[in-house]
């Protein structure tokens, strides 16, 4: 893709989710998540941006299964054009929080979208690592279930059958496309160092590092929220009951 057609599709992109956000907000909004309407917006573009990605990157590889023997060179039209609508959901979500969220609430999340946006724009303005950038939007798989989470919490659904189901396939899509995800890419870029240049390699490399530690700590808010919490909750109803 040219310089104009990289401009085209990530400006549209940014144009699709605002109006993606604009028609959730004319949608029926729960009434316990009236509390915090931008969030519960926000909330759901994220949803639908993870939803549409993460199929996406699978029919990359489906479709183009040659990307996958090289990460470097090797990529369609149709791979690119996924990153650089990527790149614009991100650039959007970036300023939605600036403009209506405290930046001491949300600084990870926008470091999180500065990184990305910095790697994936590489890979789009050079044309090159875009087998590698899809390859990191197969985490968007997990995050389709991980922001359904957020909203059935926002919607009062937090005890109910669903989450509880949606919990338990989150820790396992969290683990099979975001850790061991993290973890391949990681190992992809030590054993082809001598392949990419030193630039590329040590933004890779940080960007990758706080990536992984940035998914650690998540990681470990989930499990604590999800089953640590319902574990303690479980105990507590115990003593209650040999005290009655």
């Amino acid at each position: 893709m040219e310089l104009n057609s990289v401009i085209l599709t990530t400006g549209s992109s940014v144009g699709f989710f605002k109006l993606v956000n604009y028609g959730i907000g004319k949608l029926l909004i729960p009434e316990t998540a009236q509390r915090n309407v931008w969030k519960w917006k926000n909330i759901s573009t994220s949803f639908v941006h993870s939803l549409l990605t993460g199929v996406w990157s699978v029919l990359c590889f489906c479709i183009h299964p040659q990307m996958a023997e090289d990460l470097i060179e090797t990529h369609s039209v149709f791979s690119h054009a996924l990153v650089s609508v990527s790149i614009g959901y991100f650039i959007y979500d970036f300023f939605d929080m600036v403009i209506n969220q405290k930046i001491s609430h949300s600084w990870e999340l926008l470091f999180h979208h500065v990184v990305v946006i910095t790697c994936f724009g590489i890979s789009v303005l050079t044309c090159r690592y875009v087998g590698f950038a899809v390859v990191a939007l197969l985490v968007e798989i997990n995050s389709i279930f991980l922001h359904l989470r957020q909203v059935l919490h926002m919607a009062s659904l937090g005890k109910s059958t669903f989450y509880r189901v949606n919990s338990i396939i989150n820790l396992g899509t969290y683990v099979v496309f975001r850790i061991n995800t993290l973890a391949w890419m990681t190992r992809w870029l030590v054993l082809n160092r001598d392949l990419i240049p030193l630039v590329s390699y040590t933004i890779g490399s940080m960007g990758l590092a706080i990536m992984t530690a940035m998914n650690i700590v998540l990681f470990y808010r989930l499990m604590r929220s999800d089953f640590m919490k319902s574990s303690r909750e479980k105990e507590v109803r115990k003593e209650k009951e040999k005290e009655m």
